[in-house]
């Protein structure tokens, strides 16, 4: 189930990314660049993940106010998730400081 929703996620990565990149503004390369964290700023349980774990727990850290706008397609609604969002990240506490979810590490 975990590794289908890696899959489902990566898939909906390249789209959003191949999307943006249709809709304009461009780096001096032509193409869009798409905003990732530091991966400094990944959890530790992801340390040993694939690079497409890696990338997505990066692109949530970078870009919540998006993430946050899709539904996550794993049935997770059950546990209290309302957007993909909340299968990378539990909490943005006040302090800077992120308290992670591994629901979506695979």
């Amino acid at each position: 189930m975990r590794s289908r929703f890696v899959v489902f996620t990566a898939l909906f990565l390249l789209l959003l990314v191949l999307g943006a990149s249709a809709c304009g503004g461009s780096d001096e390369k032509g193409g869009q660049e798409v905003e990732l964290a530091p991966e400094s700023a990944l959890p530790d349980f992801v340390s040993g993940a694939s690079s497409q774990v890696k990338e997505a727990y990066r692109f949530a850290i970078a870009n919540p106010d998006v993430l946050s706008q899709f539904p996550c397609f794993c049935a997770c609604g059950a546990v209290g998730h309302m957007s993909n969002l909340d299968c990378y990240v539990k909490e943005f506490r006040a302090d800077g400081s992120i308290v992670f979810d591994d629901h979506a590490f695979g």
